[in-house]
């Protein structure tokens, strides 16, 4: 159906290219041109996509002025200056991608509010191996193997007019390889924050985080099993939403969990996480999770209401700030003030009645490392070819090893011991009662008894602490901007990433029941208006790409 409709519009333009012949005949200034002269043009390190859009339609610059002004931004600081090494490669069909969709826009208009808009996919998220670019989860084990076929979110986006811009870097194997630092790849090398210079990015989406967090492309999707989107969104100043797992689907996507796995967006506001996810939501025959979701994906933009708060119930489970930050805790107390403001009422405390339980809990590594060994080997066997000749996890394991150089890499990145404690696992009984646990202790006795307990709509706490319960529970979380370490935090050692330092962001979290995405985003975007904490802090100036829109137009 996707490819069908591409199709169409593809078969209509073709009817009308001789437009394209007669206009290309002319010598008067472009539209583009005239703009440079003129125009303020939107600054790439906050352009939101609505703001994108609107430029597009007036004619003051193209897609494919976009992609020439991410890719600068790009080269800039990824392996240059603060070598932030957020992206692992970029779309060598990008710019050819965006001359059709500005075609297309001036022949028969935008298909909607992406058309044209460049986005980063986690280096996860199977893309087409004709198109250029790799899918390896950060691991040359994978590199040039050939996927069949698009994931589904990435044809989401691309039917939806979006531009593939590239793929970001993440911990390798989502964070599942071993002990390593958040943020390295063999194939990507060590990522690193664009707030605090040598900072930890956290992970495992973290050149999504890094990438999305200074303007290296509209926005960016991640994947999450337990953390992987909320951590780095916290981290690196943006909002993210951990979709309820089967709202978006994982085909295509390489493994951890089936149980546990989700795809969402990594934005700069709740806004433009709303529109993506909008898009990337619906059910896929290829992923049978996603049938449990409603039948109508809800158009999340719609849940963008200032007033969203009004009349809402929020619970505070403070048990589960124990090991915080105070300064982060703090300002979580400060912001419950402008909650209530918003007209929320706060019931705090109000914790988990199975608190002890879950805490003590280790199902969930039995889940995940079970899921993966199964899921992992059933991904690899999929593809349709593989050069590196791996065919299975134990592969994996003595690829490794026999490239230690660029894998197991001294004194930081040697460990692969979640490999092979994954390598060891049996589908067996014990695998299945930590599954039915895992749902019982964060959903039914966790999460949803919660929130009936208190009579809430739905939970608050700092982001630092919210992926756990939701990870086991397969529920939602968005998390948005708080505020940043004081200036005077202690700069930690570089080992090889700095666990904090001065101006280090950080966010609060709101979480739900299953299939709540429409009230959350509510929730969060009433208090993203009322706060804009996002730009009290930039990122440090050597981070921050100087490539404009003005540099690329018109020249």
């Amino acid at each position: 159906m996707i490819a069908w409709r591409i199709l169409s519009r593809l078969n209509a333009l073709a009817l009308v290219v001789i437009v394209v012949a007669l206009a290309c005949s002319s010598h008067s200034q472009s539209p583009e041109q005239a703009a440079a002269a003129t125009v303020q043009f939107p600054d790439l390190y906050e352009a939101s996509i609505a703001e994108l859009q609107d430029g597009l339609e007036k004619g003051h610059f193209t897609s494919v002025d976009l992609v020439k002004a991410y890719f600068a931004r790009i080269e800039e600081v990824n392996l240059q200056g603060p070598v932030l090494r957020a992206v692992i490669e970029m779309n060598p069909s990008a710019l050819r991608q965006a001359a059709e969709l500005d075609l297309e826009r001036r022949l028969l208009g935008p298909r909607g509010p992406l058309h044209g808009i460049p986005i980063l996919l986690k280096d996860n998220i199977a893309t087409l191996h004709s198109e250029g670019m790799n899918t390896t989860a950060g691991s040359f084990a994978l590199l040039g193997s050939v996927v069949p076929r698009d994931a589904h979110v990435a044809a989401k986006l691309r039917a939806a007019g979006a531009i593939l811009l590239g793929k970001a870097n993440l911990s390798e194997w989502a964070h599942f390889r071993g002990s390593v630092p958040s943020g390295f790849s063999g194939r990507g090398g060590q990522a690193t924050s664009p707030y605090v210079p040598l900072g930890d990015p956290s992970g495992s989406s973290s050149g999504s985080g890094i990438g999305t967090a200074i303007g290296l492309a509209a926005a960016a999707l991640g994947t999450e099993t337990d953390g992987s989107i909320i951590s780095p969104s916290n981290m690196n100043n943006l909002v993210g939403i951990k979709p309820t797992v089967g709202l978006t689907s994982r085909a295509g996507v390489v493994p951890i969990s089936t149980h546990q796995d989700t795809v969402g967006p990594m934005a700069r506001s709740v806004a433009d996480a709303a529109t993506i996810l909008s898009v990337i939501a619906g059910r896929d025959p290829r992923d049978n999770f996603t049938l449990a979701q409603p039948p109508v994906v809800p158009d999340y933009t719609k849940a963008l209401r200032t007033d969203g708060l009004k009349g809402v119930r929020l619970g505070v489970p403070r048990r589960f700030f124990a090991r915080t930050n105070s300064n982060i805790v703090a300002a979580f107390n400060a912001s419950l003030d402008t909650i209530r403001s918003l007209g929320a009422t706060i019931v705090d405390p109000a914790d988990f009645p199975d608190f002890a339980e879950l805490e003590a809990s280790r199902n969930e590594t039995i889940v995940t490392q079970t899921d993966f060994k199964v899921d992992v080997n059933q991904y690899i066997a999929g593809l349709l070819e593989v050069p590196t000749g791996v065919k299975n996890l134990a592969d994996l394991i003595a690829f490794n090893i026999a490239h230690a150089d660029e894998e197991l890499v001294a004194p930081f990145w040697t460990d692969q011991s979640t490999f092979i404690a994954s390598q060891n696992t049996t589908v067996n009984q014990a695998y299945f009662d930590a599954i039915a646990a895992d749902k019982d202790l964060g959903a039914t006795r966790g999460i949803d008894a919660t929130l009936k307990e208190f009579k809430l709509d739905a939970l608050l706490m700092p982001s630092a602490v919210a992926p756990g319960p939701a990870a086991i529970a397969g529920y939602p979380i968005i998390t948005v901007p708080l505020g940043f370490l004081p200036p005077n935090t202690t700069l930690a050692p570089a080992q090889p990433t700095r666990s904090s330092g001065p101006n280090q962001p950080f966010g609060i979290a709101f979480m739900g029941t299953a299939f709540s995405e429409f009230s959350l985003v509510s929730f969060a975007f009433a208090y993203e208006q009322a706060t804009h904490n996002r730009l009290k802090m930039l990122a440090f100036p050597q981070a921050i790409p100087k490539t404009q829109l003005s540099d690329i137009v018109g020249k």
